[in-house]
């Protein structure tokens, strides 16, 4: 099986791989974020905060309005319901949306197979397919408390093999292992988006593995997903330039 996006990853711009976390509680902070970035990044994520919050038609809001939105839910269930999930989604015109690899083949494979055949069936334009591979907050100790027992890098790697099996377009991983994807036979088309950005002179939050931006470009990332050093900022469009500015340095 063949992934669902043939488009190819090396032609987009620096502005194109920022996707601005949108973790904010109402869709009218949505809105104010999008108003303000939507000439300057790539896409908007929509995750857990918000979709509760405010559901789905503060994803149609924002795709009707052509802005490029990542849904991140992470699906994780049974096979049949994660593929119909993510069907609801696609029909939502998300631009990309993702489960947790951890679901196992069946579940990516359903997932993949059922997507495909809807967007195939609608006339609608297939979304990317993005797998989970271990959360950017995880460390080794955390996979070991969870019956893990391989390092983190190894584990990224394992799903990031199964993902592609599975005819999915990419996976969320650390940059820190994007490099090791991506020089690795057989995954070097696969996408690496990567949450975790920060710039040099902010704190981690509750990030373990985390890069800036640049060097997360560097070391493979396709697309790097940015929340609060941006969202937070005293001057938006000032903080969104500065990483614009060193992602392109890495890129050109």
């Amino acid at each position: 099986m063949t992934t669902l996006s043939a488009v190819s990853e090396t032609l987009i711009t620096a502005k194109d791989r920022v996707i601005i976390a949108l973790d904010v509680s109402t869709a009218a902070e949505a809105r104010e974020v999008v108003g303000e970035l939507k000439g300057e990044v790539g896409a908007f994520k929509i995750g857990l905060q918000l979709f509760t919050a405010a559901g789905p038609d503060v994803v149609r809001e924002i795709t009707s309005a052509g802005v490029r939105v990542f849904l991140d839910l992470k699906f994780h269930d049974i096979p049949n319901t994660v593929a119909h999930a993510a069907v609801e989604a696609a029909r939502l015109g998300v631009w990309m949306l993702n489960v947790h690899a951890l679901g196992g083949g069946e579940m990516l494979r359903t997932t993949a197979v059922a997507v495909e055949k809807e967007c195939r069936e609608q006339g609608i334009v297939p979304p990317k397919l993005i797998a989970v591979t271990i959360l950017t907050s995880s460390s080794d100790d955390t996979l070991r408390g969870v019956g893990i027992e391989a390092n983190t890098a190894a584990e990224v790697l394992k799903l990031a093999r199964l993902t592609a099996e599975c005819g999915f377009d990419g996976v969320v991983a650390s940059a820190r292992e994007a490099e090791k994807i991506k020089g690795t036979r057989g995954l070097g088309n696969m996408l690496v988006v990567t949450p975790g950005i920060r710039p040099v002179s902010a704190t981690n939050d509750d990030q373990y593995r985390v890069m800036t931006p640049g060097a997360a470009v560097a070391a493979g990332s396709d697309y790097l997903v940015i929340g609060r050093p941006i969202v937070k900022a005293p001057d938006r469009i000032s903080a969104v330039r500065t990483m614009i500015d060193e992602i392109t340095t890495f890129t050109e």
